[in-house]
């Protein structure tokens, strides 16, 4: 229970009111999570519910509103429960007896847009059974359906997780290690963790402490140090670093201490691969180099927090920018899950991601690659204006 919601698998229950989400989530959970009533539109904002599922493991469900709200919120709940889906690395799609109408189409085609594999819910078959003929026309969409009861089917566990594991994605049957594929058992690689404004007081950030635990899973040699101890450190090592690790913010101060011959990058170009599409990313940032004076740029920021002196989104990347160019740009930002409409922006810098999942910022990527707005990430947009950027993501040019 003690995973980072953005390590979990983000299960999305879709359908019309009253189809029985809430139900159906509180019989898989054991726990009256949403509340259920008759009364149409009882569910208005996105419920979430973290558990365990075993053997999947940690998950997420995010119960949303009925898609044929008629109340006079109807809109807005309409689009809280879209929202939700560039989330969702599965989505459960509800239904009754009555089979399925052009809500659910357009629920499935959305569902198609964003890669999101689906399965078919048949609720509430202690009240009536569905059709042959509707039944087949579920079957031209998808095989993965289960009938069932949220009122009085036992084994509703059972039969929802083994088609679960038939869909689950990749990722999640064999996770992608942050740095595991670049490293050796016994390598000594060193992390550069300055300790300023932004540093949690007590604590390491989250991408720090997530590299920490996968080089000790991976039998590295882990050395922690600030900026001013790096060149000490590696000065009184017999053997050279395998890898230099630092925060995006003292890039410039790591790359003149770290010999050529040693590999370097960040813990933001490190999360800009676990959680995106590297790439991808590498490919937006040379937009940077078509902008114009006073162009929108849209900053990212997956969680929501107080800006303090020296901001690395709202005061380092906007003087790094303007030092490159030599012009101001217009820079606007969005934080949390919002996604905003993107077609005013000449250019998007999402954040590290590590307060949100994988497949959110998949789905960011592929909505600005559709619509040709190229999108980047903080480090790689910091190395690139520090002229690092090849030394930065060399380690990964093999990909």
């Amino acid at each position: 229970m003690k995973t980072p919601k953005s390590l979990r698998l983000h299960i999305g229950l879709f359908g019309k009111t009253n189809v029985g989400k809430s139900s159906f989530l509180n019989k898989i959970s054991g726990q009256n999570v949403s509340i259920v009533s008759d009364i149409e539109g009882t569910t208005t904002d996105v419920v979430e519910k973290s558990m365990e599922l075993f053997p999947i493991g940690p998950v997420t469900f995010l119960d949303t509103a009925g898609i044929n709200d008629n109340t006079k919120l109807a809109q807005k709940r309409i689009e809280k429960t879209l929202n939700i889906l560039p989330r969702c690395d599965i989505a459960v799609l509800l239904i009754d007896f009555q089979g399925i109408s052009d809500f659910e189409k357009d629920l499935i085609t959305k569902f198609q847009e964003f890669n999101t594999p689906f399965l078919i819910v048949i609720n509430k078959y202690d009240t009536d059974q569905i059709s042959a003929e509707k039944y087949n026309e579920l079957l031209e969409y998808t095989n993965m359906i289960m009938e069932t009861s949220s009122l009085n089917d036992n084994n509703i566990l059972d039969k929802f997780i083994e088609l679960l594991i038939k869909i689950l994605p990749e990722e999640f049957i064999t996770p992608q290690s942050i740095l595991g594929d670049k490293v050796e058992p016994k390598d000594t690689v060193i992390l550069v963790t300055p300790i300023d404004k932004e540093a949690p007081k007590g604590r390491l950030i989250l991408p720090e402490v997530q590299t920490i635990r996968d080089l000790l899973d991976n039998d590295c040699i882990t050395i922690v140090v600030q900026e001013n101890n790096l060149k000490t450190s590696i000065d009184n090592l017999k053997v050279k670093p395998k890898l230099v690790v630092t925060d995006s913010q003292a890039f410039k101060t790591v790359n003149e201490i770290v010999p050529g011959d040693i590999a370097l990058t960040s813990f933001s170009i490190l999360f800009a691969r676990l959680k995106g599409d590297l790439q991808s990313f590498i490919a937006g940032c040379k937009a940077i180099e078509q902008l114009k004076p006073n162009d929108k740029v849209l900053i990212l920021e997956s969680c929501t927090h107080h800006t303090i002196e020296d901001d690395i989104a709202r005061e380092k990347i906007p003087k790094l920018l303007k030092q490159k160019l030599g012009f101001d740009l217009n820079f606007e930002y969005k934080s949390g899950h919002d996604f905003p409409s993107i077609s005013e922006y000449r250019l998007i810098i999402h954040c590290g991601a590590c307060m949100t999942n994988r497949k959110e910022v998949l789905s960011r990527i592929l909505i600005a690659n559709k619509r040709n707005i190229p999108i980047t990430n903080y480090g790689i947009v910091i190395s690139y204006c520090l002229g690092i950027l090849d030394r930065a993501t060399k380690i990964f040019k093999c990909e």
